[in-house]
């Protein structure tokens, strides 16, 4: 059993077949029952390791000891919190050459660009993060009582309780746990079932560079569980916020527990992300763009794109283009070839659905450009980039969120019908528009309904300064990022100071 700060060496990865143990007060420890649940290969179905299941009495301790460790925490000035995230940076970054490319390649089929995304953008997040410790400001407001001065202060809220997925472990769990610690709240972490080893590198980094105990917690949980424990936390009186970072079903279930008990959350849910591609555009950029876009992580990105819009005078250009760097890709087992760019999806059920999306479509009358409607792999994960058209707005393709290496065009004729095409989505993500006139096609950005929009540039793209999510439906609500993270992860506290000898009318 490992235990506090300084114990291990604050490089080394935990070895695959080492079993995952659940991080409470500072000390990794098995479930209070001893249960345990398997974690598989994705690409095998192999199980790689057994990972402890967190109890409900499990996740009090932790949300008692978080709540403890907020008292002292929440007080530490801002240059400790600062360095704590410097130093996890640099811890991340050596994870690299320690073992971290072959724990993500393993859990959840991340290819060598994939594992270096992960990795390298988390180190850059923490040291975001740490430059917000001292933009954490209050203000003076005027007063027209005489004798009184009024002061807003920004306070740390207390215990937050984060959710984050698989899909980009190592970054997204850190994005769920930074802002909430840097503001001096303390956090309770439900890692997925998929992947908490590669999600654990993150408690592990932050842990080795001198984070408390007690600050930051996390409870890998059985699929059977974890309804149960979820809900639980949620409602916890001492959990104070939620964010999660998930699917939309997922989300409004979250969402109706918190609203019980009038709980603030920040929710980052799915996306069907358009490119917009109007008769001006460089239409090379766009191929490049929309191909990363799409099929990154083998479509499993909240950003991915989903819908390419094309103006009916270049589309016919945009498909050969994009049909030959489509091929042009390779597709395959990751642990077999390293060199692939497309890898498998994280399960075999998710393929399953996926394909099952694409010959719905298909029976119903689209086209199919590319993709062969197979699933291959010797977990039968793999499935290959798939282009379609002519798709039917009652389709289940049109409106859902694949999650998978699937592109939809379509074609319009003006700007507006564009802009109706890309708003017709009930997911409020991000979109992009590509034309060489930058001003049209900001007039044509700023009409799209989503959180973020990228002018000549592919939907995959964030970065930890910028205030992420969508605005509204099924995209979720809240923002992480930058000072719009401090904004949902702390409260705005009013204070007044009256001057002695005041007297009021009675």
């Amino acid at each position: 059993m490992s235990s506090h700060v300084g114990g291990a060496s604050p490089v080394r990865c935990d070895s695959l077949a080492e079993p995952q143990l659940l991080y409470i007060d500072g000390t990794y420890r098995p479930s209070s029952d001893g249960a345990a649940f398997p974690v598989r290969n994705p690409m095998t179905g192999n199980t790689i390791y057994e990972s402890a299941s967190a109890t409900i009495e499990d996740y009090n301790l932790a949300i008692e000891n978080a709540h403890q460790a907020y008292q002292s925490w929440s007080k530490t000035g801002p240059s400790t919190r600062r360095r704590i995230f410097l130093k996890a940076a640099n811890i991340i970054e050596s994870y690299m050459n320690e073992g971290a490319p072959e724990l993500l390649a393993q859990e959840v089929s991340a290819t060598s660009y994939w594992v270096k995304v992960n990795l390298l953008a988390t180190a850059g997040l923490f040291r975001e993060t740490a430059g917000l410790v001292t933009h954490i400001k209050g203000e003076i407001v005027p007063a027209d009582r005489p004798g009184t001065t009024i002061l807003i202060e920004r306070q740390a809220v207390g215990v937050i309780f984060a959710i984050s997925p698989w899909n980009a472990p190592v970054n997204l769990t850190a994005r769920a746990v930074a802002c909430p610690l840097i503001c001096g709240n303390t956090v309770v972490l439900k890692p997925s079932e998929f992947s908490p080893k590669s999600q654990n590198l993150v408690i592990k980094a932050l842990t080795a560079a001198g984070l408390p105990p007690g600050c930051l917690n996390f409870l890998p949980t059985s699929p059977e569980r974890t309804p149960q424990v979820t809900e639980f936390a949620v409602k916890h009186r001492k959990v104070l916020r939620v964010n999660f970072t998930g699917s939309d079903r997922v989300g409004k279930i979250i969402a109706g527990w918190a609203a019980t008990c009038l709980k603030q959350c920040v929710l980052e849910l799915g996306g069907k992300a358009p490119v917009l591609v109007l008769d001006d555009a460089d239409i090379d950029d766009a191929v490049e763009a929309v191909v990363f876009g799409a099929l990154s992580n083998s479509g499993q990105i909240c950003m991915s794109t989903e819908r390419v819009l094309l103006h009916k005078s270049i589309a016919g250009v945009f498909k050969d283009k994009l049909l030959g760097k489509v091929r042009s890709l390779k597709s395959g087992n990751h642990l077999e070839d390293r060199d692939v760019s497309i890898s498998g999806l994280f399960t075999p059920a998710s393929a399953t659905r996926v394909v099952g999306l694409i010959k719905d479509a298909v029976e119903g009358g689209a086209t199919l450009l590319a993709g062969n409607l197979q699933i291959t792999g010797p977990n039968k994960t793999i499935v290959t980039p798939h282009i379609l058209e002519g798709v039917g707005a009652n389709m289940d393709i049109a409106h859902k969120e694949s999650f998978g290496p699937i592109m939809v065009l379509s074609e319009f004729e003006t700007d507006e019908e564009a802009i109706a095409l890309a708003n017709s989505s009930d997911f409020s993500l991000c979109a992009s528009v590509f034309s060489k006139n930058a001003m049209r096609a900001l007039d044509v950005a700023k009409e799209i309904r989503t959180g973020s929009c990228h002018v000549n540039g592919p939907t995959v793209y964030v970065e930890a300064t910028l205030p992420n999510g969508g605005t509204g439906g099924s995209s979720g609500y809240g923002r992480f990022g930058g000072m719009a993270g401090v904004e949902e992860f702390t409260e705005r506290k009013i204070i007044t100071l009256a001057k002695p000898g005041m007297r009021f009318p009675f």
